[in-house]
């Protein structure tokens, strides 16, 4: 049997959960919470769930927070989470800080069960349309790439060149890109010039404003 405790501060959410999880006849939902810090009092009561599926936006401890606790304080529990936000930077954030799985609530049944059974076995899962979203993404990259290189190509601006102008469009100052890049002032006043005249505008703003417009800062 497979122990879980819902994290979710939605109940109508939490109870087509809990409804879906409790007709199989090897889950069962053990605990029910709000936020993380109900989750954390029932582990303090003495629950033992096997895995956490757990909402991200939750008022006070959020699932992040409670993914990072888990981890610390109670490594053996594996944390799903189950949440509206799709972006990939959340998806980054909660398996950099221990979850084990990321759905989108609009996944199919069958697909929540799968990956509560495969990381209930020491697997880590991605929901299917998360993992598109991401290899669209990446097959984007490649492209995006070749277009910034044709583009520092017709515009003649050096590797160099690009750097300092991205940390220019970061709001460093001359001597703060200096710092990082290890070069002189003055060197970077030379870069700074030069890409001005490349492109032929008329000062850094300008610089700034048709670099993100060509697509050679974001």
């Amino acid at each position: 049997m497979i122990n879980i405790i819902l994290a979710e501060d939605h109940l109508v959410v939490r109870n087509g959960i809990k409804l879906l999880i409790d007709s199989q006849d090897d889950l069962t939902v053990i605990g029910e919470a709000n936020n993380g810090e109900e989750v954390l009092a029932l582990l303090d009561e003495g629950l033992q769930p096997d895995i956490v599926l757990s909402d991200i936006s939750m008022s006070g401890m959020d699932g992040l927070q409670l993914v990072e606790r888990l981890k610390r304080d109670h490594p053996g529990i594996k944390v799903i989470i189950l949440s509206m936000m799709n972006s990939s930077q959340h998806v980054f954030q909660a398996f950099d800080k221990g979850a084990r799985g990321y759905l989108v609530k609009n996944v199919g049944y069958d697909e929540l069960l799968f990956a509560i059974q495969h990381i209930h076995i020491g697997g880590r899962y991605l929901c299917e349309e998360l993992a598109m979203m991401l290899v669209d993404k990446l097959s984007d990259a490649p492209a995006a790439a070749a277009n910034i290189e044709d583009l520092m190509s017709e515009m003649d601006i050096s590797d160099r060149e690009l750097e300092v102008l991205q940390l220019i469009s970061e709001g460093y100052t001359n001597v703060e890109i200096a710092d990082q890049l290890f070069l002189s002032k003055r060197t970077v006043e030379g870069h700074r010039q030069n890409l001005i005249d490349k492109t032929g505008v008329k000062n850094s703003a300008a610089l700034i404003k048709l670099a993100v417009k060509t697509g050679l800062i974001k």
